[in-house]
This record gives C-alpha cells, sequence and structure tokens, in this order.
C-alpha cells in the first residue's frame, strides 16, 4: 500500500511536459507586438485562439461502415484526438439522405492539441500543398475567426499514401477572441500564417 502511495506521488510530482512551441512564441513575441500596434493597456485585451474546428463531410461513403472507420482514423491520426459523427438533421430525398445518418466527421481542439496542430498545419503541412504561394488573408467571418479549406489530407506527415482509399478535403475554423478581422489577421500572420503577399 505504501509503494502505491509512494509511485502515486512521484508520478505527481515528475516534471510536467514543456509547453508547445506555438503557445511559447505566443506569450513571449506575439503579445507584446500586438500590444504595441493595437494599443492595449492589459494583456488580457490581446485576442488569442480559442479552439480550432476541422470538419470533414463523409459524402458517397455515408453507408458504408467501412470507408467511414477509415477516415474517422485519418482524421484521429491527423489531430490526435478521436472525431464525433456529425448526423444530418433533417432528411433531402434527392440526396438520398435520411435525418439521423451520419454525413460527416468534426473535431474540437483547444489547449495543447490546438497549438500543436496549429504548428504541424502552418509549419509543416501548408508548405506541403503543390504550387503553394500562401493562404488567403480575406477569408474572415467579420467576428475574427478564420476558415481554411484543404483539398487533400496527404499534406499532413501522419498519412501514408498507400493506406491512403480516397483523397478527402477538410474544412479548418480558427476561432480567436479577436472582435476584428484587422486583429485576429494581425495575430495568425505574427503566429506564422502564410498570408498571400
Amino acid at each position: 500500500m505504501a509503494e502505491k502511495k509512494a509511485q502515486k506521488k512521484t508520478e505527481q510530482t515528475a516534471t510536467p511536459a514543456s509547453p508547445s512551441r506555438v503557445r511559447v512564441q505566443y506569450e513571449t513575441e506575439v503579445v507584446p507586438y500586438l500590444m504595441k500596434k493595437f494599443g492595449y493597456t492589459s494583456v488580457m485585451q490581446v485576442p488569442k485562439l480559442e479552439k480550432i474546428v476541422i470538419n470533414t463531410g463523409l459524402g458517397d461513403i455515408k453507408d458504408n461502415q467501412k470507408s467511414m472507420q477509415i477516415v474517422e482514423n485519418e482524421l484521429k491520426l491527423i489531430t490526435g484526438q478521436k472525431p464525433i459523427y456529425r448526423k444530418a438533421t433533417k432528411s433531402v430525398a434527392n440526396f438520398k439522405l435520411r435525418e439521423g445518418m451520419n454525413i460527416g466527421l468534426k473535431v474540437t481542439l483547444r489547449g495543447r492539441r490546438m497549438y500543436d496542430f496549429y504548428d504541424k498545419l502552418v509549419s509543416i503541412a501548408l508548405p506541403r500543398v503543390r504550387d503553394f504561394r500562401g493562404v488567403s488573408d480575406k477569408a474572415f467571418d467579420g467576428r475574427g475567426n478564420y476558415a481554411l479549406g484543404l483539398k487533400e489530407q496527404l499534406i499532413f506527415p501522419e498519412i501514408t499514401y498507400d493506406q491512403v482509399e480516397k483523397i478527402r478535403g477538410m474544412d479548418v475554423c480558427i476561432v480567436t477572441t479577436a472582435h476584428t478581422d484587422e486583429e485576429a489577421r494581425e495575430l495568425l500572420r505574427a503566429l506564422g500564417m502564410p498570408f498571400k503577399k
């Protein structure tokens, strides 16, 4: 019994994992830069990343359980988190869609996983896009959130070409605490988002 308690105590006092590279960059470089640029009086006013939501549609494979499992595993590999299924809210006869059918997958990342995914997206995945010249700086929604569409999952290093059943795209929505698009654009640019010149 005493051994178990001692083991538990050493597990609790073990050094925590080092913070994410993007988080450190945000705290040391981005916060002072944005405070100077926009004239904030408090650190709490500085916009920050709140969450990243990744969506992918199942489309033609909504009846094929095996293919749905493959897409779920790919998204799990990319994000490091189990995705949830999105269900149809109403029936549409033209699309052979019934209410309650699985039509997509969604992952919401916060905290450490969000920063790690952002780092991977900006520094590894986007530069691997063929003929990449930067992402659009106009895809903001007016409230400081940024949406980005990816055409294929192969740009992520976890996905191997041989195991891909079909090339699928995904939507990445980056939600920030910024009140205006200009603040959000500067935040993402300072965090390394490769906007078109």
